[in-house]
């Protein structure tokens, strides 16, 4: 990787960094301080406040990457990191759960992640862009691995309004990276653009949107149960979770890391993305058989966050690769859309599931859909191979006309 594509990847990460790691830390304690607002006791109520950013983040983020694709990636990002700036001071002032859930509402509407990963693409070589969107992938599993230990010391300190509000402070020094670290995005390439009817019913693209909506549903499924499970099977209090998810987050990291440059460098990408989703269904099955056993379940968790984050890092790489250059932001918007839809149902299924029947319905269902996406990745066509550019810089318009190109 050249330096413009570490500065690149380095400074879109601690974007999302900063801007997820506002989000991460009110999760853990928002249900414990809504009970001492009026309209809080609402169990309902508590859940479409948690729940309103996700909605509004797969309304706006087809729109968001469009814009990107017309306007500028820069300038949208900037736009919706202001919008989420202004959604956490009005969280941050809200007197009650109603005015909340407004804030998290426009929190939701600055929907930038498509935006920003276009931006990823546009500025690194195909060779290495899985790497990068690795280091954004990472550096949401770090930042979602240090709220779970510092969200109760920083309420018990600040209280919700104060982690409101460093939330919007948080995004406006993101604005800072962009305005000032961010490389500057190379011209849109030239040409008309594809209708977008085209970018979303494209049959490559439509296999790998298929893939990220059941990898966030399957997610957010497991994390209905996992707490249960851990504090059932392995008599740990909830406060000490983060004993079991830290170590398992931090250690996939690591595990990750030589399936990605191996993928990279020996062109093999289709092979190690085909082999962390039969990892993901091994390790579904193997949770739904030993859903009573603590060991099967920490175990499961370190084994479903490496699959996890290869995966991760992988899709919105071959996303950008497939899609018409001067659609990456659409197609990006779309990816990012039914991932904020898997995010949704996932909960909704995982607590039907176990209302139901029982914790490892939640993970026989979870197996059941991975192995769909296992066979449609199977059957896509190759990942073609590409000969590497030598340069010594940041890829030039015409390069990065060849690299977006469509395959």
């Amino acid at each position: 990787m050249t330096r413009e594509e570490k500065r690149a990847g380095a400074s879109l990460a601690a974007i999302f960094a900063l801007r997820m790691l506002g989000l991460f830390l009110i999760l853990p304690v928002f249900a414990i301080h809504a009970r001492s607002i009026p309209g809080g006791d609402d169990a309902t109520l508590v859940g479409i406040t948690l729940g309103a950013y996700g909605l509004t983040q797969a309304i706006f983020q087809i729109p968001f990457g469009m814009a990107s694709d017309a306007f500028g990636r820069k300038r949208v990002i900037v736009f919706g990191l202001l919008l989420f700036a202004v959604g956490s001071v009005a969280a941050a002032l809200a007197t009650d759960v109603w005015w909340t859930i407004f804030g998290r509402i426009v929190q939701g509407a600055g929907a930038i992640s498509a935006a920003v990963t276009a931006l990823a693409a546009d500025l690194t070589r195909e060779q290495h862009r899985t790497k990068v969107m690795a280091m954004i992938g990472s550096s949401i599993g770090l930042v979602f691995a240090l709220s779970l230990v510092a969200a109760p010391a920083l309420y018990a300190a600040i209280g919700m309004d104060g982690l409101f509000w460093m939330t919007a402070i948080l995004a406006v020094a993101a604005i800072g990276l962009v305005t000032h670290v961010v490389p500057p995005a190379p011209p849109p390439p030239a040409g008309p653009k594809p209708p977008f009817r085209d970018v979303l019913f494209d049959t490559r693209l439509l296999r790998l949107n298929f893939g990220i909506f059941t990898l966030h549903m399957v997610q957010m499924a497991m994390f209905v149960v996992v707490p249960g499970l851990l504090l059932r099977y392995g008599d740990l209090p909830l406060a000490s979770h983060w004993k079991v998810y830290l170590p398992a987050v931090l250690a996939s990291f690591v595990l990750m890391v030589p399936a990605i440059i191996y993928a990279e460098k020996r062109n093999q990408i289709k092979p190690v993305f085909v082999f962390a989703i039969a990892l993901l269904v091994v390790t579904l099955a193997a949770m739904w058989v030993g859903s009573t056993n603590f060991n099967v379940v920490a175990g499961g968790l370190l084994s479903f966050f490496v699959a996890f984050n290869i995966l991760e890092a992988m899709l919105p790489s071959l996303i950008s690769r497939i899609a018409p250059p001067n659609a990456k932001g659409a197609a990006l918007g779309v990816y990012n859309t039914t991932q904020a839809f898997g995010l949704f149902l996932g909960g909704a299924l995982g607590g039907w599931l176990l209302k139901n029947y029982d914790a490892g319905a939640v993970f026989m269902g979870g197996a059941a859909m991975a192995a769909i996406w296992l066979v449609a990745a199977a059957t896509m066509p190759p990942v073609p191979v590409r000969r590497p550019i030598l340069a010594t810089a940041a890829p030039t318009p015409a390069a990065h006309g060849i690299l977006g190109g469509k395959t």
